[in-house]
């Protein structure tokens, strides 16, 4: 085993990483080989047992846990750890498995204290809180305690907040995106954080972390500063892989680091949010003149950033409040955490609540306060009439997400959390990013992350059922809370805020999330669609208004985008589908928004959830676990059916802008061009531009639209010059498609159908071919991100399919024409959706 692991490490050594956490089975070893211990290898051997198995509930920790208990009880001896060398080694494991055996210690005269002293630091503690107070009533160890925890001290233990802190300035230039931090094409090793850091910022800022690595062997600590930092997905691994390189070891957990300043002119929600998470400290300000290089003291209480000289470069304001704590505390979760353990202790002793922690300030509502739709919806989720901009608060999680890519790291998130069962009401898994092409780290885990899922009550879907949102959205509950570890989790009814990871482990576990409420921006529409206009085109036409508004700009230096942070609410197309609804829901993520929700008929959501239950019933028929949960979800859905009301805005609710778009003003399609989805022009303007490959797929595409290619290809022949790429987001599409032998269509003009998932849309399976100009139904096209150079517009599945013909964008006389021919005289047909309880035979089929 020891020559096996010195192996190991020396090949991780080379690439300049640590080896690996220790599995269950080397763990076993391990403890074996400590009861007698070769000759010179006893520091070894206790490195490996107290720094390189992973805490909470992982496999390992479990071997670990019981083997130190079996010290401290003197079941067996080592002689490099002793009884209170065991109990205190105990006490580094979180929490988890380590905690019967701790608190099992307090009644024990020799050891009560160092237990007690272990549990101290500890605040993953549960359901054993009420197992402490019994035992204290006979022991004073466990009293001391719960006094402790009641004092806060496993917080005041901890350095205060710095007042100042001095950093070396990396900087890059623009805006950074969370592909730049850990790039699709690598997403196979985002569990292994050490690994995937290394491949951080490879194309964006080449030789980037030689750099830092320098500044750091300098004696510096550094500071990531950038224009815009952090847009784009949803990854945990992002803020990891930048933490890697510029935080530092957090004790007792191998292979993850917290700490590092991270400074922006804009910073995109969910990576501040992450940033918080994580332990980080990210600071919003101007940064034109803080320059690569340069040395400046960050002045928390001033608020200034100043070089060497004593210049003032720029100003800030912690903000949030609570952000001091959050640092002091290794990360809001753990001050989340560990503020319930004391305050719950304190009213169990009959105590006031804590006034050790920075509260809140939360607006008041004024009398007759008026409330928009997601501050209701939000509102309803913490008990409350309505919440205000800016109130932290914490929702009820209904319904939580997590995609491929990062469920790993998920799954090691919960485990950190000490999670054996999922309180938050429904907790689906997806294996969409990786089904296709799937590497050998993604066979791994399709075979071992669905029972650790269905293990703890949630629901995991198969590697070829296709999109999680698709999915997750036809097991929502109306007007609920939710999040996702995907920026594009959007509920169509309801109102969904995407995390990293760990917020989304946190809020799987313990059933709600924190939230600092933003502002709202309302899009108002009117009027109606001309012939041949398409939701995507609306999609596009939210920034094409904006930008005409002055409320959004391209440019990077100085960006305005006035829905940075905030929800994108939207009304006036209420007669909408919910499938067509999530269109618009969608994009909020390109729009850097916070969420995005949007006012639909109750005749709608009423159909589109009778299909739902169809569905949930089929996959308790079909063996998808857990049935208990499914079932339970299909309960909540059936009694929301009982009285369907949706939740509405108040006429007199505020906002921080309203856009109003008159649908009849749109005369042609509008796209989105390379290589960012703000970039938004008028078909006209980007006629003629040749096209190598063409992408319909994505979780912006429904049924109806896969119906309309296939009627703008019939009769057509295969243009060698065009790559066409076809992917249905379901299964369920998939087999309907199938079933309309719609895809003898796609293959009469040379187009590859992919089994259903995301595709190209991510970049980490399939990829265009370098510098290939794209035309994409896709999400985002962010450099690099569907192929290495690739330029990307991005547009409707019905201009998609004209210029997959022609290998060029239409003019817009093309396009209408070819719409009004093929599409319009069968629309009704097409733009059709998948009833499935209306069905005239079983769904199995398509299931």
């Amino acid at each position: 085993m020891i020559d096996a692991y010195l192996e190991h490490e020396k090949e991780r050594n080379s690439q300049g990483i640590p080896p690996k956490p220790l599995t269950p089975e080397q763990t076993t070893e391990l403890c074996s080989l400590l009861q007698n211990p070769p000759a010179g290898k006893g520091e070894l051997l206790l490195h490996l047992i107290r720094d390189r198995v992973s805490p909470g509930v992982d496999p390992a920790a479990e071997v670990k846990a019981a083997f130190l208990s079996q010290i401290a009880k003197g079941e067996v001896t080592s002689p490099v750890i002793s009884k209170k060398d065991a109990v205190q080694l105990l006490g580094t494991m979180l929490g988890g498995y380590n905690l019967q055996y701790l608190i099992d210690l307090l009644l024990d005269k020799e050891l009560a204290d160092d237990a007690a002293e272990a549990l101290k630091k500890l605040v993953l503690i549960f359901d054993k809180v009420d197992d402490i107070f019994a035992t204290a009533k006979s022991s004073t160890a466990a009293k001391s305690v719960i006094d402790s925890w009641a004092a806060a001290e496993w917080f005041t233990s901890k350095p205060e907040f710095p007042k100042e802190i001095k950093v070396k300035i990396f900087r890059v230039e623009g805006e950074i995106n969370t592909d730049d931090f850990s790039p699709a094409s690598e997403a196979w090793s985002r569990p292994d954080i050490p690994l995937h850091a290394q491949c951080m910022g490879n194309k964006r800022f080449p030789g980037g972390l030689e750099e830092i690595a320098k500044m750091r062997q300098e004696g510096y600590s550094v500071a990531f500063v950038g224009d815009v930092v952090g847009t784009g997905s949803s990854r945990k691994s992002a803020c990891n892989s930048l933490l890697w390189h510029i935080g530092e070891d957090i004790p007792f957990v191998p292979n993850k680091r917290r700490g590092g300043v991270i400074i922006g002119n804009a910073i995109a929600p969910i990576f501040f949010n992450t940033a918080q998470d994580s332990g980080a400290l990210p600071l919003r300000c101007d940064v034109s003149k803080l320059k690569m290089g340069d040395v400046v003291t960050i002045n928390t209480e001033a608020g200034t950033i100043k070089n060497e000289a004593g210049e003032t470069l720029s100003t800030f304001k912690v903000s949030p409040g609570t952000l001091k704590d959050e640092y002091r505390a290794g990360g809001r979760v753990p001050l989340i955490i560990g503020r319930s353990l004391t305050n719950a202790t304190r009213r169990l002793l009959g105590q006031a609540e804590s006034d050790l922690f920075i509260k809140p300030d939360n607006p008041e509502p004024k009398a007759g306060q008026g409330y928009t739709q997601a501050q209701k919806i939000v509102g309803k989720a913490c008990g409350l009439p309505g919440v205000l901009p800016g109130t932290a608060c914490e929702p009820t999680m209904t319904t939580v997400g997590s995609q491929d890519t990062t469920g790993m790291m998920t799954a090691d998130e919960l485990k950190e959390l000490a999670c054996l069962k999922f309180q938050a009401g429904l907790y689906m898994q997806s294996f969409c990013h990786t089904s296709a092409y799937p590497k050998p780290a993604d066979v791994h885990m399709h075979n071992t992350l669905p029972n650790f899922v269905a293990e703890r009550g949630g629901v995991a879907l198969r590697p070829s059922d296709g999109v999680i949102h698709s999915w997750l959205n036809r097991l929502l509950v109306p007007d609920t809370v939710g999040t996702g570890g995907d920026s594009h989790t959007r509920f169509p009814i309801g109102i969904s805020f995407p995390a990293g990871s760990g917020l989304i482990a946190f809020a799987g576990a313990l059933g709600f999330m924190p939230l600092d409420m933003p502002e709202s921006v309302l899009v108002r529409f009117s009027g109606k669609l001309r012939e041949g206009i398409t939701l995507r085109d609306v999609v596009n036409a939210i920034p094409y208004y904006a930008i005409k508004q002055g409320l959004l700009t391209v440019p990077k230096a100085g960006k305005v985008n006035c829905f940075n942070g905030r929800i994108l609410e939207m009304e006036g197309l209420p007669e909408l589908s919910v499938e067509q609804a999530f269109e618009l829901t969608d994009a909020a993520a390109e729009r850097s928004a916070a969420a995005g929700c949007i006012k639909l008929s109750e005749e709608s959501v009423v159909a589109y959830l009778k299909s739902n239950i169809a569905l949930m019933k089929q996959m308790i028929e079909d063996g998808y676990q857990d049935a208990e949960t499914l079932e339970r979800r299909i309960g909540e859905v059936e009694e929301w059916l009982k009285n369907p009301k949706l939740i509405e805005a108040d006429s007199n609710a505020e906002y921080a802008e309203v856009i109003e778009i008159n649908l009849d003003e749109i005369t042609e399609p509008i796209l989105a061009c390379p290589n960012d989805p703000d970039d938004v022009k008028l078909l006209s303007e980007v006629a003629g531009t040749p096209i190598n490959d063409v992408f319909i797929g994505s979780c912006m595409t429904n049924i109806g639209h896969f119906r309309a290619a296939a009627k703008v290809f019939e009769g057509e022949k295969f243009n060698p010059d065009v790559r066409t790429w076809l992917t249905p987001p379901t299964r369920m599409d998939y087999k309907k498609l199938m079933e309309e032998a719609t895809f003898a269509k796609f293959s009469a003009v040379g187009g590859r159908v992919e089994q259903p998932g995301c595709s190209l849309c991510m970049g980490n399976q399939a990829r265009v071919p370098d510098k290939a100009t794209v035309f994409s139904t896709s999400t985002r096209n962010f450099d690099n991100r569907l192929g290495d150079g690739a330029q990307v517009f991005l547009g409707s599945a019905e201009v998609a399919a004209v210029t997959a013909l022609s290998g060029k964008i239409p003019t817009p006389d093309e396009y209408l024409q070819k719409y009004k021919e093929r599409i319009a005289p069968h629309a009704e047909e097409i733009y059709s959706y998948l009833q499935l309880d209306e069905l005239p035979k079983s769904i199995s089929s398509l299931v």
